[in-house]
């Protein structure tokens, strides 16, 4: 697909008003990255409406080896030269079904309160491809509550770990535990997709080893609540032991 498919595109799925502030506290954010620690991760201030990097961490380069000068002044246009091209429809479904999901599902304290997670392939400096978990959560809005500018951290994984493309949408309820209110699978209607939101929020407290009470406590529902689910996963996925099901979602946690 070409760049200019690409913008087209993007620029429906995020079409909005021009005028664009950076406010005070996103520049704090800015100011943090100087405390974090080198790791397998990197965070941009992404803006919507300009196509462009308000922010790129330093570890972008410790992460892909490519240049944040490059990334400055390329804006998405370079970034997106960076894809798998076997991803790039892929990925543009995830947005379009997320921000679709966003503008009709949900009401305007939710969209406040989201965070959102796809993933894809780039090409490294060492011309290697790896892959991306993207996770983004919203920062400012437009006069319609469409997102514009957002806080977007990737997670770095090894190219040859094979990863189907996947959207989510997660809620921060009032209860402040993180909900999954969307999912889907772009590559595959594969097992991943029979499980249902609340069953999914049960996995991922499980790949983290948390009891059937912890799990009760942290998502407001009765003990023999989590055991139900519990039990239905594991007949839905044909697996009959909790370590087997933290087997099988091991590649896919970080997009629970």
């Amino acid at each position: 697909m070409k760049k200019f498919k690409i913008n087209s595109i993007y620029n429906e799925i995020f079409e909005t008003y021009p005028n664009v502030e950076i406010e005070e506290h996103i520049k704090k954010l800015i100011e943090l990255d100087y405390y974090y620690p080198y790791n397998s991760t990197f965070y941009c201030i992404t803006n919507t409406v300009h196509q462009n990097f308000e922010y790129i961490s330093k570890n972008f380069t410790a992460c892909t080896g490519l240049s944040i000068d490059k990334m400055m002044t390329g804006g998405m246009d370079y970034y997106w030269s960076l894809f798998h091209p076997e991803d790039i429809k892929l990925w543009l479904n995830s947005l379009t079904d997320l921000m679709v999901f966003t503008m009709t599902e949900l009401n305007d304290e939710q969209r406040k309160r989201m965070s959102y997670t796809w993933n894809y392939r780039i090409k490294n400096a060492d011309n290697k491809y790896v892959n991306i978990i993207q996770n983004t959560t919203p920062l400012q809005f437009d006069s319609s509550n469409k997102p514009i500018i957002g806080m977007a951290h990737y997670t770095v994984l090894d190219g040859h770990l094979k990863m189907d493309i996947c959207a989510t949408a997660k809620y921060l309820n009032n209860k402040n535990e993180y909900e999954t209110l969307f999912y889907k699978n772009q590559s595959t209607s594969n097992l991943l997709n029979i499980i249902t939101n609340r069953e999914r929020d049960v996995v991922r407290l499980l790949i983290t080893n948390k009891t059937s009470e912890e799990i009760s406590n942290n998502l407001h529902i009765s003990k023999h609540t989590v055991n139900t689910h519990r039990k239905n996963i594991l007949k839905k996925l044909n697996i009959e032991s909790t370590f087997e099901l933290m087997k099988y979602f091991k590649n896919n946690q970080n997009l629970i």
